[in-house]
This record gives structure tokens, sequence and C-alpha cells, in this order.
């Protein structure tokens, strides 16, 4: 049903195609060293790509730097091509990439009469008056089948009367579906009618006055989101069976009425009983704004943060204080600091935090220790994994920094304060945006005004890692009055093979697993490399914290002003090997060369 194949036109690009027809996915031009329209293989941190076009041949190997590890490129049933690579530690195959990304992209995967949803599971369902054609296929996840009618339209029935005739169910905000025919129809009505007159004709949709009919199977159908303004409205042809008579469930409908009118009339009075209770916990007279959201007067606020003096930190466009409501509550309040500054940003914050439900925060001013250190960079990556490759649209949060990391009574993590994040449609790579952010945590991409990604995060996570660690700022005075950066210091004492342990945070006392720093100082190394293209995803970050996958030395950037041997290879992890790491560092020790050829290789 799904095939992988070198473009015929002679491209250099392979293709996907569902029953060697319908091209759905393009791997993009060879560029000599990667295909162009993928750009996970410019990381090339495990494998090693060759492609080969002459005049007799054309074809595409790859091969593993480290022969220890196994690897898998299949052809899946989900019509998708998939490398997955053996961890050993887990006994499991993990998947290391997929195209296309989005399950929804394959085409027709659900079958004919079948919809694909992006955020469910399972994906695919029937549209209604369908079944699946085979519910076994169904149950091991193959949908290529489709679905099929309930029951039988009836225009094809000469004897049918007028109470039989088929009708349209409209379907909203769908993405329609592929090869429709357009006709000349001078309104809906007509539209409509075209199509119920043809036996063959399955549905229709009409917009902007065009009129779209399609016969046969409906093939590649996607249910869009509420909030897709992409999506159209598919008018189904199905069975009058299918519909139902309003008279014969007047009774029915009456009861149902009835029925709940008596259960709202229940339902007021219990709310209104809540909303009583709940007031009279509120500090002064709040009043209730959008969605669950309550509006305070500034005295109100005044007092419950004791005229804000208990100063929690600060970000880009205000101040954030501890405050505390009648019922004991812990509440943190934010403060803008000047009438001009922020407010758009800070609307958007509030509006945004209106709709997540967080569980209570805990009010913590003891020394983490560093397992708990660690649980809580792993969350965090989690966090910002979620944000960037889970969500219908990519969510760059433009402000990672440990004050926007909050810890619940149990001390997991959860990323907060969206004032400045940024919405990146799946269909872009890339976001031109105004400089955003908190000094100190900024990616060099920000200072240079380019257009920035999800990697603008990964450098800000690497910037808090080091904190993480060292447990104070990056940057501050010592003693002596002398201003040391933690990041370089680390960056180096890691290259030097020096007292890792030296780096912690002198509270813990030494008391550190020295392979988890370790592996966390070379992590934020990899974090805040100059070029994006070098840092890792916060998806290989979470398996590199979780063990899956080792860290190999990185080398240390420029903007750390620091100066190494080790730039020879850009390679951030690999599958768990100490071997592997002993070749690379034996590799990298050859590369040794003047200070501009050293910043000339990193770049």
């Amino acid at each position: 049903m799904f095939s992988l194949e070198l473009d015929p036109e002679g491209s250099n690009s392979y293709l996907i195609r569902w029953n060697r027809t319908e091209q759905y996915w393009s791997s993009g031009s060879w560029n000599g060293q990667i295909f162009s329209l993928v750009p996970e293989m410019r990381l090339n941190y495990i494998y090693n790509f060759t492609f080969v076009s002459n005049e007799n041949e054309s074809y595409f190997t790859y091969s593993l730097y480290n022969e220890s590890i196994i690897s898998r490129f299949f052809m899946d049933v989900s019509g998708q091509i998939k490398q997955l690579t053996w961890l050993e530690n887990a006994q499991q195959w993990n998947l290391f990439w997929s195209q296309p990304r989005q399950q929804c992209e394959v085409y027709a995967f659900c079958g004919g009469f079948g919809t694909c949803t992006e955020n469910s599971m399972p994906y695919c369902s029937c549209l209604t008056g369908y079944e699946p054609k085979s519910q076994t296929d169904w149950n091991l996840t193959d949908y290529s089948g489709g679905c099929v009618r309930k029951s039988e339209l009836q225009c094809a029935s000469p004897n049918s009367s007028n109470k039989d005739s088929d009708r349209f169910l409209s379907i909203l905000n769908m993405k329609l579906p592929n090869h429709s025919q357009s006709i000349g129809a001078g309104d809906v009505g007509e539209c409509e009618a075209t199509c119920l007159s043809n036996c063959s004709c399955t549905a229709y949709a009409y917009d902007n006055g065009g009129c779209s009919i399609w016969y046969g199977d409906l093939l590649n159908l996607q249910q869009l989101t509420q909030d897709d303004s992409s999506g159209q409205t598919l008018f189904l042809k199905l069975s009058a069976s299918e519909f139902h008579d309003s008279k014969s469930n007047k009774g029915t409908l009456i009861g149902a009425v009835a029925g709940a009118v008596g259960g709202v009339v229940v339902l007021l009075v219990v709310l209104v009983f809540v909303i009583l209770r709940r007031r009279k916990r509120h500090v002064g007279t709040g009043t209730s704004v959008e969605g669950s959201l309550v509006a305070f007067g500034y005295r109100d606020l005044q007092n419950a943060t004791k005229n804000f003096s208990e100063k929690l930190g600060g970000g880009g466009f205000g101040s954030v204080f501890k405050g505390t409501l009648s019922d004991s509550s812990v509440i943190a309040v934010k403060k803008l600091e000047s009438i001009s500054q922020g407010e758009k940003q800070f609307r958007t914050e509030v509006s945004t935090i209106g709709t997540v439900q967080h569980v209570n925060l805990e009010d913590s001013s003891k020394v983490l220790d560093w397992k708990l250190r660690y649980q809580i960079a792993l969350g965090t990556a989690r966090g910002l994994t979620y944000l960037h490759e889970k969500c219908r649209d990519c969510i760059i949060h433009c402000d990672v920094k440990p004050e926007n990391i909050l810890l619940d009574a149990d001390f997991v993590p959860k990323v907060a304060d969206f004032g400045l994040a940024k919405l990146v449609g799946r269909d872009f790579s890339r976001v031109l945006t105004t400089m955003r952010g908190t000094r100190g945590y900024l990616a060099p991409e920000w200072i240079s005004g380019v257009a920035i990604t999800a990697k603008a995060d990964v450098y800000s996570y690497g910037m808090m890692l080091f904190e993480f660690v060292s447990g104070r700022r990056n940057s501050e005075a010592s003693k002596d009055c002398e201003v040391r950066f933690f990041p370089t210091f680390a960056a180096n004492t890691v290259h030097q093979e020096g007292n890792v342990l030296s780096l912690l945070d002198p509270r813990l006392e030494g008391n550190a697993d020295i392979e988890e720093v370790t592996r966390v100082i070379k992590i934020a190394s990899w974090c805040v490399q100059d070029d994006e293209s070098h840092r890792p995803s916060m998806g290989q970050v979470v398996q590199i914290l979780e063990g899956f996958l080792d860290v190999t030395l990185p080398p240390i950037p420029r903007t750390l002003q620091a100066f190494v041997d080790n730039h020879e290879n850009i390679v951030f992890f690999t599958d768990s090997s100490s071997t592997q790491s002993s070749q690379v560092k034996s590799t990298s020790s050859q590369a040794k060369s003047n200070t501009s050829s050293n910043n000339s290789q990193s770049s």
C-alpha cells in the first residue's frame, strides 16, 4: 500500500507514495551532505550517509560510526518510513525519527470514508453512517480497508418515496478529500441537487460560490480542530434511515427536554451554593472575569502581598511578589513596572494561565539535593519537549529560566509564564519576531535578529542547567570581586578532566553522582552551541537524561570565550558506549590548530 521510491524524474529525491500513485512526502534533493527536506540528517552523530548518482545507477546507503549500535530502517504499515535504534539498557527499540512527522499526513491512512484526527487515539474513525470494513484489521491498527455504509442509499430504488430519499449530513471543519470535480452552480441548493440526482455522488462542498462534488470513495479525510481556520464543511450523502424522523421522536424529545430542564435546575442550585461558599474565601471583592479568573482590586493585592514586600523574582516586563489569601493559600502576584511596559504580553499570559489548571505550588526555601535537581532538569526537559513536539502548533516559550520553572508539593516541575511565548505552525520551521526573553539566557540568534526556532529554548535550557549545578547565577562576582562566568569554567573543567564535583553547589558538600553531574554539564554545553543546528532537540535531551543515550564531549562555543583543541567532531551524543566516547576523544586530540582555526571550526 505504501512505498519509498527514488524519483523517476531524476531529481535525486526519494518519494513516499500511496498505491504507487499518490505522492505525499519527498526527501528533497541531495545537496552533497543531506537530503534538503530531512534536517535531522544534519546532526550526523550516529549515521554516515552516502548518496551515489550517475548515468548507470542511483542509490542511498547509511552506516554507523559505532559498529556496536543496531539500527533498523523500514517502511511501516503506518505509511511512514522509520529509523529505530536498539537500546540495550532498556531492551527495546527506540524511534530515532520518522517521516512524515504527522500521522494524518499519510495519504488515505484511514482508507475510504475514514477520517483521521491527529490528536486522538486511535487516529482513525468512520464517518457517521459508516463502520469499519474489517473490524479485525482495525483492531490490529491497519485502517487501509476503510469504512463501508451501514445502510445503502435509496436513490437506486425506483420504488422509494420522497420520505425515503437520501439526505445530506453536514460535517464541520474538515480538510476536504482529494480529487473533487468542480461544477458550475448558482447556489448551494443547486450544488446539492446536482449531487443528489447522481447515485455515484457521495458528497459535496460549497464555498465562495464554488461547488465541488465527489464520486466513489472519499479518501484522505481529516478532522481539524475548531481553531483551525482552514477547515470547511463537507456534506455527506446518507440514506434517509440514518436520520431520525422528528414526528416519531416527538414524545422522546419532550421527555428528554423535561429531564434536561430538571437536571439544569438541580445543577444551578448546586452551582449557586458552591459559588457563595467560594466567594467567602476571596480577599476583598473579587470580580469574575473571563473563564474561571477573578479580578481583584489593587488594595486587595496590596494587602495580600503586605504592600509588595517579599519579591520572588523579576522578568522582562514586571516583578513577582509573594502573597497570601485569607484562606492561607500562597499566591504569586506580578506587578508591571510601568504603564507602557508589557501590557500586551501580560494580558497574553493571563489569558493563557486562565486555561491551565496547576496543582498547588510549593513554597520552598530549602536547599534541593542533587537527586531532586536532576529530576527537575528531566521534568523540565519533558515539559519543553511537549511544547515543541507534541502540541498541534510548536510553542516556543522564549523565556526559559529558573524563575519560570514552578514546583508543586512533590517538587514536580511545571513550565510556567507564557507571556512571551510564540506559536509556530507545523508548516513552518522558523518564526521572525521581536527579541524577547531575559538577559543571560538569550540565544545568539536573538541578538543577530534572524528568525528563531525552538532551538532558542534549548539554549536557554542549557544556561539554566549550569545554574542547576552551581546553585547560583552563571555570572556573579566572587569574594575577591572578580566576575566569573560559570559556564566557561565548567566547560573547561570537563574538557581538562578536572574535578567535576568541585563545580557543584558547595551547600551539597559533594553529595552527587559524578557521572550525572558530568552528563548534565556536557548536555548544557551542547545546548549552548553557537550554531543552533549543533544543539540537540529537547526530545533528545530527555533521552540523554533518562540514560538511554550517552553524551559525548562537546566543543566549547565561541560565546563562552574559551579555547580548546577538540573542535573537529560535531557529535553531541551516541548510544551509551564508553568505547565510542574514547574514539571521539582520540580523534579529537589530533585536531590541534591555532585559536582562529579553532573558532572557525567550532562555528
